[in-house]
Formats: structure tokens, C-alpha cells, sequence
């Protein structure tokens, strides 16, 4: 049977109808925003914010009037936890562990810069996953650069 390859959290993705709302607590907690966007592939802003040397918590938050995954959980969930980011150091390799191990896996896609995958929330945990692999170029592409990492390096 594989075994895992390298992994960690990556960060904490929070739910919130508003960044701008909702991040003057993290501020309180001590946390630095380092990153703002709109994301590419849905319909909501994603802000990144550390809290010491390797803590990262992501506020994921609906755009106006847009209807998307995220409008749906926060309708029938309201603001709260939405899914921890595992970094892997192989995708593929995570995932075949995990087909192995008869774990569901959905929505694995490639990225220019990254690949992703979910085990959904239905899992013991309760909790949705992501695992995810950095490619080359994720950092170049983006504003905040290699703070973007957990300790400044990818897996």
C-alpha cells in the first residue's frame, strides 16, 4: 500500500459574509493580513492572515450578489469553520493513499499553480479537507509572494 507523503496544515479557511467585518478580530488576536483576491474559479474573495511564524487562518467571503458554494453554506450554516487546507507534498500520491484506503475523494482539479483535492465533510471528522500541492509559480503569481507559505517555503 502507498505511503502519505510529506504533509501540514496549511491554514484554517473560515466562512464570513464580510472580510472587512470579520478580520478586525484576527487583528485583535494579533494576526497580519498578508493577501486579498478575488478568486479566479468562483464567485468569492479569499484573505490570508498570519499569526506568528506557521498559524494561518483564510477568510473566504461571498461576493455581492453572487450565488456560489459558499452562499449556499452560509445560508444554511451561517459564519463559522469551512474547511482546513492540508499542504502535500505529492497530490497524486495523497490521493492514491486515500483511494486505497477507500476514503472518498471529490473535486480533484489541476491548476496552473496548484492541485487540489476535498475529501468532503461526510468523513468522520466532520470537517471538509483540502489537500493541496503547490506547483512552481504559485508564489511568483501573487502579491504576498513566498509569505504565502508556511515558513516561507512550499512543501
Amino acid at each position: 500500500m502507498p505511503e502519505m507523503p510529506a504533509m501540514r496544515v496549511d491554514h484554517v479557511g473560515i466562512a464570513v459574509e464580510s472580510i472587512d467585518d470579520a478580520e478586525e478580530l484576527l487583528f485583535v488576536l494579533g494576526c497580519e493580513k498578508i493577501h486579498e483576491e478575488a478568486s479566479e474559479y468562483g464567485a468569492f474573495t479569499w484573505a490570508t492572515y498570519v499569526l506568528g511564524d506557521a498559524s494561518r487562518l483564510e477568510l473566504i467571503a461571498p461576493e455581492d450578489g453572487s450565488e456560489s458554494f459558499l452562499t449556499e453554506f452560509l445560508e444554511r450554516r451561517g459564519p463559522g469553520l469551512h474547511h482546513v487546507t492540508l499542504e502535500v507534498a505529492d497530490l497524486e500520491r495523497a490521493v492514491d493513499v486515500l483511494d486505497a484506503h477507500d476514503v472518498p475523494v471529490a473535486d480533484y482539479a489541476e491548476f496552473e499553480h496548484w492541485g487540489e483535492a476535498f475529501v468532503a465533510p461526510s468523513n468522520p471528522t466532520g470537517a471538509l479537507l483540502q489537500l493541496m500541492e503547490y506547483y512552481d509559480g504559485y508564489a511568483e503569481t501573487r502579491e504576498a509572494g513566498r509569505q504565502l507559505f508556511v515558513r516561507g517555503e512550499s512543501l
